[in-house]
């Protein structure tokens, strides 16, 4: 971990703090989970919503090798998954490949099953288990060149999710520092006034705001284009639809 960010400090990232209205996708969430028994992660519909704005916004979905800037066809997902290591909590990253192309109970089955899984060593999940055994100075160098694998990015990605944030109280706002293309660092979930309905019958009431924070690669995405990315993706979170045509919901 010390060498990424070490590697991570390298890159010229931009940061975009915002928050999004996710009151209707937590209703549809507890309604579904009333009739089915079973809770889909907000994790899981998060990392949906995100895949269908980068998928919109192909800047997102690159990476610099060289002096060419390659695109990548597939949307594959980094997400951090919480694991028990000898009776301690330690995140490891998970790939959701083609992510833009699967339903929110598929991904969160998929993070699900990552999470409990039997495999005991460090880096089982993401296939990274040999660098436990890789010199200390060598690790840097390492992930240098992993970073620029065609092979390593389509099977981990360029974009990743965080939602470290989801374990506070309040209003908070985690900024990563990450070597992605583009990364979600997921925040608390706070009570905002909002104004409802037209100017004659408005009304004033409290609604669930996601706090989020984008980590742009700026040598790849500027100003502008990532404003257009997270205006997508908050419009996408807002609306709940995935949720309502995923079709394991009843």
């Amino acid at each position: 971990m010390a060498a990424s960010a070490s590697v991570c400090k390298e890159q010229n990232t931009i940061h975009i703090i915002t928050e999004v209205d996710v009151s209707k996708p937590r209703q549809l969430i507890r309604e579904q989970a009333e009739r089915t028994g079973e809770q889909l992660s907000l994790t899981a519909y998060i990392t949906a919503c995100l895949s269908r704005a980068v998928s919109q916004h192909h800047q997102c979905n690159a990476m610099r090798r060289g002096n060419k800037v390659l695109y990548l066809e597939d949307v594959t997902i980094s997400v951090l998954v919480e694991r028990d290591f000898n009776s301690e909590k330690t995140p490891e990253p998970v790939g959701i490949a083609s992510a833009q192309t699967k339903s929110v109970s598929e991904i969160h089955q998929e993070i699900r099953t990552a999470a409990s899984s039997l495999k005991k060593h460090l880096g089982a999940l993401s296939g990274m288990g040999w660098m436990r055994f890789i010199p200390s100075f060598l690790l840097r160098f390492c992930i240098r060149m992993a970073s620029r694998s065609v092979a390593i990015v389509k099977r981990y990605g360029v974009v990743s999710v965080t939602s470290i944030g989801m374990f506070g109280t309040g209003a908070m706002w985690p900024v990563p520092l990450s070597g992605a293309t583009v990364t979600l660092g997921v925040g608390s979930i706070v009570l905002r006034p909002v104004v409802v309905g037209g100017e004659a019958d408005g009304r004033i009431e409290e609604r669930e705001h996601l706090c989020l924070t984008i980590a742009l690669n700026h040598d790849l995405i500027d100003g502008a284009p990532g404003a257009r990315f997270a205006t997508t993706l908050a419009e996408i979170l807002s609306s709940g639809d995935l949720l309502r045509l995923d079709s394991a919901l009843p």
